[in-house]
């Protein structure tokens, strides 16, 4: 008999380029489960289940523990490859010469931003145990000369000096509180920027949408919440930012573009 491993089982090995192997490792590891366990409290509560279950919150927890951070990180490398493509042709920074990724992973997006508009520059605004990694990718990309990356921590403050923000699946991860002091440091950065937002936007009602069920598991793991457009409307007013428009993705992903005022 022979045994050779399929194109499909070829996606878990470690050295794959599709990051499957750490996606699924994530999405199955015993932390996110053991936050599931405590999912009636988080629906009583509004509380993460994983701070119940092991006394930190989802970054805090990544932090204290690296191997899981490395996972996690590569894992959304996975998740958000074929997104990426698609939020950069829905967004137009031709106008803007330097843009800032708040809160972005391992820079990915950034990349992808730099490389489809050449006259830019840009940040990369992250906690510092994502630094290296994200240091790693922009390097491999050729992008060095252009990018630079930022350790810092946006519940304090954001990189200042450019024209354009990204906050491509970070506000999600958060309450309404915490959004709102993310939102109100990117005001103060640059109080004529513009901002733009990756998220799922919900479908007011009871009207089936898989980003309620995404809702869930920001309830449970991060402690965080997908929103519907009044809800993103209401956050931006309230940190001095104007909603000029959404713009549909090719990917059943939302881009809020807004404006300060």
């Amino acid at each position: 008999a022979h045994f050779a491993i399929t194109e499909l089982g070829a996606a878990l090995r470690r050295d794959d380029d599709g990051a499957a192997r750490a996606v699924v490792l994530t999405i199955g590891g015993d932390w996110q489960w053991r936050a599931w366990q405590h999912f009636h409290r988080s629906l009583e509560t509004g509380e993460p289940g994983l701070a119940a279950a092991t006394g930190q919150r989802l970054f805090d927890y990544l932090a204290c523990h690296p191997d899981e951070g490395d996972l996690f990180n590569e894992a959304m490398v996975g998740m958000y490859r074929g997104v990426w493509p698609a939020i950069v042709d829905a967004c137009d920074f031709a106008p803007f010469q330097s843009v800032a990724d708040v809160g972005g992973g391992t820079g990915l997006l950034l990349a992808e931003i730099l490389s489809a508009h050449p006259h830019l520059s840009g940040a990369l605004y992250e906690l510092p145990a994502t630094v290296p990694r994200a240091r790693h990718l922009i390097d491999s990309r050729g992008l060095s000369g252009r990018c630079t990356i930022v350790a810092g921590d946006f519940f304090i403050e954001v990189s200042s000096g450019h024209d354009a923000y990204v906050l491509a699946h970070v506000l999600h991860d958060w309450g309404d509180a915490e959004a709102l002091s993310i939102l109100r440091n990117c005001r103060k950065a640059d109080p004529g920027g513009r901002l733009f937002i990756v998220e799922t936007i919900l479908p007011p009602g009871d009207a089936p949408h898989r980003g309620k069920l995404l809702d869930l598991v920001m309830l449970t793991v991060t402690g965080g919440k997908e929103r519907t457009e009044d809800e993103f409307s209401a956050l931006l007013a309230a940190a001095d930012f104007r909603l000029d428009r959404i713009v549909q993705t090719a990917v059943e992903q939302n881009v809020i573009e807004a404006t300060a005022v």
